[in-house]
């Protein structure tokens, strides 16, 4: 049985995992079917459809899991705000966990473009030329 009465994370280790959770959906669900739908001829023209519709439901649960995160950044940042007694240690823990937020951030944005110009005009994109990654 689960204890439900057990403490919240604290916000920097709540920060940390909803980064990693985001990075690890990107990398794993998302990157590799851009990656394919973006190589001519990968996807036979009857499956197009379907790949991109594939992509497309799970850049929207991408696009969750970065706002998710991005709150998780604002509620630390605000609690930061409120301790000045935090230690050297502290303080460097949460500018890690911040810089790797900003690097997860990064790769989201990188591909926010290439998803939406294949999700938004398919045909566009598969007859003109791909979109590059």
């Amino acid at each position: 049985m689960i204890d439900t009465s057990a403490p919240c994370p604290p916000r920097d280790v709540h920060l940390l995992l909803r980064a990693h959770a985001q990075q690890h959906w990107l990398r794993h669900e998302v990157v590799p079917v851009l990656r394919e739908l973006e190589r001519p001829d990968s996807v036979p023209a009857e499956q197009l459809a379907a790949a991109l519709a594939y992509l497309e439901v799970h850049w929207i649960a991408a696009s969750r899991l970065a706002a998710e995160t991005d709150a998780a950044c604002v509620e630390l940042d605000a609690s930061c705000a409120q301790l000045d007694s935090a230690s050297a240690w502290d303080r460097a823990l949460r500018q890690a966990i911040r810089r790797y937020h900003q690097a997860v951030r990064a790769l989201h944005d990188s591909i926010a473009r290439p998803v939406a110009e294949l999700v938004a005009s398919p045909r566009d994109a598969f007859t003109f030329g791909r979109v590059r990654f």
